[in-house]
């Protein structure tokens, strides 16, 4: 039986404690769903694993919604489905149920990837459509240099892009998700060229792995980040990226068909 958190969080992140205000910081970015929407091809009945509050469900298909943590599911927007209440590992459907399946930055969390992503297929008939980041990128973004131990905790979460592509067979492509500048979706790297929002401390907690990490962590973040953007040191390492439309960082789609 899987460990639940409190509020029902069935992964290593609570987020009866760090989700309360996730959907102020973390909306769907529209270049980001676009990459989701056409992997989905035209399947017409998709389930969302991990749906949290909803962020990338189309509108335009008859979506189901797993999500185990209350304080999740009490924030999913009205226009879209109640979720059940169930976890990646025992879904409550028979074989085949399901056009297509998706899950967004929800893998690293779960307490069996294997076992998740088993029952995905099971249930899945068609595209498997997995939105993670890979391990061995993260490294790339400016938030290494302020926060190793933060971006050490993410490596070890995130499952290889390779682990997912064996665990659900097929045929997979693993796609590269540039990250756009007003990126909508406040996951750390979507900050590249706004680093000010992450002095923030709601910007930080709807991000799992700062939770992961002493609080002293922040602080030291806070401290260097303020001081660096005050006098000018950051822009003038990073300052580029302040106008750089794009980021090739670490975001990934993972797109599996039988």
């Amino acid at each position: 039986m899987n460990m639940r958190h409190k509020d029902g969080s069935a992964g290593d992140a609570n987020y009866g404690v760090i989700g309360s205000n996730y959907t102020n910081y973390r909306q769907p970015d529209p270049h980001i769903a676009d990459f989701i929407r056409n992997a989905l091809g035209d399947a017409e009945t998709v389930l969302n694993v991990g749906a949290g509050a909803g962020s990338y469900e189309p509108v335009d298909r008859t979506v189901t919604a797993v999500e185990p943590s209350a304080s999740m599911r009490a924030q999913r927007p009205a226009h879209l489905p109640v979720a059940i209440d169930a976890t990646a590992e025992k879904l409550p459907f028979a074989g085949n149920s399901f056009d297509a399946s998706m899950a967004t930055f929800t893998v690293h969390q779960w307490s069996d990837l294997a076992a998740g992503l088993a029952e995905i297929r099971r249930v899945t008939r068609g595209p498997v459509v997995i939105l993670s980041c890979d391990p061995d990128e993260l490294y790339r973004c400016w938030l290494q240099i302020y926060a190793p131990e933060m971006i050490a905790v993410e490596a070890s979460r995130y499952p290889s892009m390779a682990s997912i592509a064996d665990l659900l067979g097929g045929t997979v492509e693993v796609k590269k998700v540039p990250i756009p500048l007003q990126c909508t979706d406040g996951f750390g790297e979507g900050y590249y060229g706004r680093p000010e929002r992450l002095l923030d401390p709601g910007a930080r907690l709807a991000n799992s792995a700062w939770s992961f990490v002493d609080g002293s962590i922040a602080e030291r973040f806070v401290a260097e980040l303020s001081r660096d953007l005050n006098d000018g040191t950051w822009d003038k390492q990073h300052g580029h990226l302040r106008t750089q439309p794009f980021f090739e960082g670490s975001l990934r789609l993972i797109i599996a068909n039988t």
